[in-house]
Protein backbone atom coordinates (compact mmCIF):
# COMPACT_ATOMS: atom_id res chain seq x y z
CA UNK A 1 0.00 0.00 0.00
CA UNK A 2 2.27 2.69 -1.34
CA UNK A 3 1.70 5.76 -3.55
CA UNK A 4 -1.79 6.07 -2.08
CA UNK A 5 -4.41 8.23 -3.80
CA UNK A 6 -6.69 9.83 -1.22
CA UNK A 7 -9.47 9.72 -0.14
CA UNK A 8 -9.53 5.99 0.59
CA UNK A 9 -12.88 4.31 1.20
CA UNK A 10 -13.24 1.34 3.53
CA UNK A 11 -16.52 -0.56 3.17
CA UNK A 12 -17.57 -3.52 5.32
CA UNK A 13 -19.48 -6.42 3.85
CA UNK A 14 -22.90 -7.02 5.38
CA UNK A 15 -24.45 -10.44 5.76
CA UNK A 16 -21.28 -12.51 6.16
CA UNK A 17 -20.06 -14.37 9.23
CA UNK A 18 -16.58 -12.89 8.97
CA UNK A 19 -15.69 -9.30 9.75
CA UNK A 20 -14.25 -8.15 6.42
CA UNK A 21 -13.97 -5.00 4.32
CA UNK A 22 -12.45 -3.62 1.13
CA UNK A 23 -10.22 -0.57 0.70
CA UNK A 24 -10.39 1.42 -2.55
CA UNK A 25 -8.54 4.59 -3.52
CA UNK A 26 -9.80 7.84 -5.06
CA UNK A 27 -9.77 6.23 -8.53
CA UNK A 28 -11.87 3.28 -7.39
CA UNK A 29 -8.89 0.90 -7.54
CA UNK A 30 -9.01 -1.92 -4.98
CA UNK A 31 -6.05 -1.59 -2.61
CA UNK A 32 -6.79 -4.38 -0.17
CA UNK A 33 -9.30 -6.86 1.15
CA UNK A 34 -9.13 -7.26 4.94
CA UNK A 35 -10.50 -10.35 6.64
CA UNK A 36 -10.70 -10.95 10.38
CA UNK A 37 -10.43 -14.59 11.42
CA UNK A 38 -13.47 -15.50 13.50
CA UNK A 39 -13.54 -17.40 16.80
CA UNK A 40 -9.92 -16.58 17.65
CA UNK A 41 -8.88 -15.76 21.22
CA UNK A 42 -6.29 -13.35 19.84
CA UNK A 43 -6.95 -11.00 16.91
CA UNK A 44 -5.66 -12.29 13.58
CA UNK A 45 -6.31 -10.09 10.55
CA UNK A 46 -5.31 -11.01 7.01
CA UNK A 47 -4.88 -8.33 4.33
CA UNK A 48 -5.13 -9.68 0.78
CA UNK A 49 -4.43 -7.98 -2.54
CA UNK A 50 -8.07 -8.53 -3.61
CA UNK A 51 -11.25 -10.46 -2.80
CA UNK A 52 -9.98 -13.66 -4.47
CA UNK A 53 -7.70 -14.10 -1.40
CA UNK A 54 -4.94 -15.57 -3.56
CA UNK A 55 -2.23 -13.11 -2.50
CA UNK A 56 -1.68 -12.40 1.20
CA UNK A 57 0.15 -9.07 1.58
CA UNK A 58 0.01 -8.42 5.34
CA UNK A 59 -1.13 -9.84 8.65
CA UNK A 60 -2.00 -8.09 11.91
CA UNK A 61 -1.74 -10.17 15.08
CA UNK A 62 -2.46 -9.32 18.71
CA UNK A 63 0.14 -10.08 21.37
CA UNK A 64 -2.55 -11.02 23.92
CA UNK A 65 -6.32 -11.34 24.20
CA UNK A 66 -8.94 -9.24 25.99
CA UNK A 67 -6.60 -6.54 27.23
CA UNK A 68 -6.94 -2.75 27.11
CA UNK A 69 -3.23 -2.38 26.41
CA UNK A 70 -2.91 -5.01 23.69
CA UNK A 71 -0.46 -4.43 20.85
CA UNK A 72 -1.22 -5.46 17.28
CA UNK A 73 1.90 -6.28 15.24
CA UNK A 74 2.15 -5.78 11.47
CA UNK A 75 3.73 -8.53 9.34
CA UNK A 76 4.60 -8.44 5.66
CA UNK A 77 3.97 -11.31 3.21
CA UNK A 78 7.20 -13.01 4.34
CA UNK A 79 6.23 -12.94 8.02
CA UNK A 80 8.60 -10.11 8.96
CA UNK A 81 7.33 -7.72 11.64
CA UNK A 82 7.67 -4.04 10.71
CA UNK A 83 5.71 -2.15 13.36
CA UNK A 84 2.59 -2.24 15.47
CA UNK A 85 -0.34 -0.27 16.82
CA UNK A 86 -0.77 -0.09 20.59
CA UNK A 87 -3.96 0.87 22.41
CA UNK A 88 -3.23 3.41 25.12
CA UNK A 89 -4.80 1.55 28.03
CA UNK A 90 -7.56 3.03 30.16
CA UNK A 91 -7.32 6.36 28.36
CA UNK A 92 -9.11 4.63 25.48
CA UNK A 93 -12.33 4.17 27.45
CA UNK A 94 -13.41 7.80 27.10
CA UNK A 95 -11.66 8.76 23.87
CA UNK A 96 -9.94 6.11 21.81
CA UNK A 97 -6.18 6.65 21.64
CA UNK A 98 -3.59 4.51 19.90
CA UNK A 99 0.08 4.81 19.04
CA UNK A 100 1.81 3.52 15.91
CA UNK A 101 5.40 2.41 16.48
CA UNK A 102 8.09 1.23 14.07
CA UNK A 103 9.93 -2.11 14.04
CA UNK A 104 12.24 -0.88 16.84
CA UNK A 105 9.28 0.19 19.04
CA UNK A 106 9.96 3.89 18.43
CA UNK A 107 6.74 5.98 18.51
CA UNK A 108 5.88 7.48 15.13
CA UNK A 109 2.22 8.52 15.11
CA UNK A 110 -0.74 8.93 17.44
CA UNK A 111 -4.33 8.17 16.45
CA UNK A 112 -6.95 9.80 18.66
CA UNK A 113 -10.72 10.04 18.59
CA UNK A 114 -11.62 13.68 17.97
CA UNK A 115 -14.84 13.85 20.02
CA UNK A 116 -15.64 11.38 22.82
CA UNK A 117 -19.21 12.71 23.15
CA UNK A 118 -20.16 11.19 19.78
CA UNK A 119 -19.70 7.70 21.23
CA UNK A 120 -21.70 8.59 24.35
CA UNK A 121 -24.62 9.99 22.33
CA UNK A 122 -24.54 6.98 20.02
CA UNK A 123 -24.73 4.58 22.97
CA UNK A 124 -27.58 6.46 24.66
CA UNK A 125 -29.72 6.84 21.55
CA UNK A 126 -28.97 3.25 20.56
CA UNK A 127 -30.97 2.06 23.59
CA UNK A 128 -34.17 3.76 22.38
CA UNK A 129 -36.44 1.42 20.36
CA UNK A 130 -36.78 2.35 16.65
CA UNK A 131 -34.66 5.52 17.02
CA UNK A 132 -31.63 3.36 17.85
CA UNK A 133 -31.69 1.91 14.34
CA UNK A 134 -30.77 5.31 12.88
CA UNK A 135 -27.71 6.13 14.98
CA UNK A 136 -25.51 5.15 12.01
CA UNK A 137 -26.80 8.24 10.21
CA UNK A 138 -26.60 10.62 13.16
CA UNK A 139 -23.34 9.89 14.97
CA UNK A 140 -20.16 9.49 12.96
CA UNK A 141 -16.93 9.47 14.97
CA UNK A 142 -13.66 10.64 13.46
CA UNK A 143 -10.06 9.85 14.35
CA UNK A 144 -7.03 12.01 13.58
CA UNK A 145 -3.51 10.75 12.86
CA UNK A 146 -0.84 13.05 14.32
CA UNK A 147 2.91 12.93 13.76
CA UNK A 148 5.58 13.54 16.42
CA UNK A 149 5.46 17.29 15.74
CA UNK A 150 1.76 17.38 16.66
CA UNK A 151 0.67 17.93 13.05
CA UNK A 152 -2.48 16.21 11.83
CA UNK A 153 -1.63 14.28 8.69
CA UNK A 154 -4.73 12.11 8.14
CA UNK A 155 -8.28 11.61 9.34
CA UNK A 156 -10.46 8.51 9.47
CA UNK A 157 -14.18 9.29 9.57
CA UNK A 158 -17.20 7.06 9.69
CA UNK A 159 -19.62 7.90 6.89
CA UNK A 160 -23.39 8.06 7.43
CA UNK A 161 -24.85 4.60 6.77
CA UNK A 162 -27.55 2.40 8.31
CA UNK A 163 -25.22 -0.40 9.45
CA UNK A 164 -22.10 1.67 10.13
CA UNK A 165 -20.29 0.00 7.26
CA UNK A 166 -18.56 2.91 5.47
CA UNK A 167 -15.42 4.78 6.51
CA UNK A 168 -13.15 7.22 4.69
CA UNK A 169 -9.50 8.17 5.15
CA UNK A 170 -8.51 11.66 4.01
CA UNK A 171 -5.07 13.20 3.83
CA UNK A 172 -4.53 16.37 5.89
CA UNK A 173 -0.78 16.88 5.62
CA UNK A 174 2.46 15.44 4.30
CA UNK A 175 2.61 11.68 4.66
CA UNK A 176 6.01 10.00 4.85
CA UNK A 177 5.91 7.44 2.03
CA UNK A 178 7.92 4.96 4.09
CA UNK A 179 5.31 5.00 6.86
CA UNK A 180 2.17 4.73 4.72
CA UNK A 181 1.89 0.96 5.23
CA UNK A 182 1.99 1.25 9.03
CA UNK A 183 -0.54 4.10 9.02
CA UNK A 184 -2.96 2.22 6.76
CA UNK A 185 -2.68 -1.03 8.72
CA UNK A 186 -3.05 0.89 11.98
CA UNK A 187 -6.24 2.55 10.79
CA UNK A 188 -7.60 -0.77 9.53
CA UNK A 189 -7.03 -2.36 12.94
CA UNK A 190 -8.52 0.66 14.71
CA UNK A 191 -11.71 0.33 12.63
CA UNK A 192 -12.14 -3.32 13.60
CA UNK A 193 -11.63 -2.53 17.29
CA UNK A 194 -13.70 0.65 17.50
CA UNK A 195 -16.56 -0.60 15.30
CA UNK A 196 -17.07 -3.39 17.83
CA UNK A 197 -17.27 -0.82 20.64
CA UNK A 198 -20.04 1.09 18.87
Amino acid sequence: MKNLKFPIDLVFKIGTFSNDFTATDANGILLAYARQKMFKLKEDIQIFADTSKNQLNYQIKADRWLDFSAAYAFYDANGNAFGKIVRKGWRSIWKAKYQIVDASNNPEYTIEEENGWVKVADSLLGEIPVAGAFTGYLFNPSYSVTNLKGEKIARLKKQASLFGRKFQITKLGELDEGDSERIMLGLMMLILLERRRG
